[in-house]
């Protein structure tokens, strides 16, 4: 049997780390890229934005991964990167959902991913796959959901469409982690806001774990949380951070007004507070390598220190 993966935004961070995973469990994997030349996979040329596509792309392919989309935490949102941020996820997705409509292939699982954003900020209340839709006026829930909705035109051609709800992910190779283990590690290392709101955190692999488990069971359909089972608040997590690289946390608090005259907007993703449960993926049978966050840094930081 075929075992043929396409993934878009592959080059990315997840992206790349899931490449090796599926590649290590014996599948084939391609990438879609603006770029072909520089991929080490076989890679097909597309251009959301153009909405051009190597129309041998999908017919390759026995499963799609959609990753792509623009980084939410490189640089200020200004009115254009928000553009871009929106269009790069709906354009990409939209086009996967075009090729696929053709009907000259035999794609058998998309998995789209999505973002905890879509909940908007819900201070301390547990949240699940079943909580209603956040109002659209807060920009990362209108651009999750709008993600989510260009999803499921792919579910609506009677395709597998899986979407994941991704929480902050854990790595030293990009994501949130590294600015905030940079401060720390400098000794300059503080809650932000309050330190009440919530973190939603999974560790780099075992997200690549779960899209991997989702796209191996036909059992899984529809939304999923991809969060570890123990979210903690932002002051817990700064401490544990500077518990496990061995540095004291001398600074009070970062206070929000601090943080939204450096990040602007985007201070939203640092400052919101999202508690988000994965019982739902704990119940299709995912076994965490890393449920909590303690574990989840040691693996980052502890030898290395």
């Amino acid at each position: 049997m075929s075992r043929k993966v396409l993934i878009t935004g592959g080059t990315g961070l997840i992206g790349t780390r899931l490449a090796e995973m599926l590649i290590d469990a014996g599948y084939e994997v391609a990438i879609l890229s603006r770029h072909p030349s520089q991929s080490r996979y076989r890679s097909f040329r597309w251009d959301p934005a153009a909405g051009t596509i190597d129309e041998t792309a999908v017919p390759y392919a026995d499963y799609i991964i959609n990753l792509a989309g623009s980084s939410v935490s490189d640089g200020k949102w200004t009115h254009e990167r928000k553009r871009d941020i929106l269009t790069s996820r709906l354009q990409g997705t939209s086009l996967i959902a075009r090729e696929l409509a053709k009907g000259n292939q035999h794609v058998r699982t998309f998995l789209s991913a999505s973002a905890i954003g879509v909940y908007g900020d819900t201070g301390d209340q547990l949240v699940n796959e079943n909580t209603p839709p956040a109002s659209a006026d807060d920009f990362l829930v209108d651009v999750s959901q709008q993600w989510e909705k260009a999803g499921q035109q792919v579910q609506a051609l009677g395709i597998r469409t899986v979407l994941m709800r991704i929480g902050i992910v854990l790595s030293t190779e990009g994501g949130a982690l590294v600015p905030l283990a940079r401060t720390v590690k400098m000794m300059a290392g503080a809650p932000l806001g309050s330190g009440k709101q919530y973190m939603s955190w999974i560790h780099l692999d075992d997200l690549c774990r779960l899209f991997i488990q989702a796209l191996e069971e036909p059992q899984w359909q529809g939304t999923y949380n991809a969060v570890a089972p123990n979210p903690v608040t932002n002051q817990e997590f700064t401490e544990t951070l500077a518990e496990v690289m061995h540095r004291p946390l001398v600074l009070p608090k970062v206070p929000a007004f601090g943080l939204k005259l450096m990040m602007g907007e985007m201070s939203e993703i640092v400052l919101g507070s999202q508690r988000v449960s994965a019982e739902k993926v704990l119940r299709q049978g995912f076994r965490f390598e890393y449920p909590v966050l303690k574990e989840a840094l040691e693996s980052f930081y502890a030898e290395k220190e």
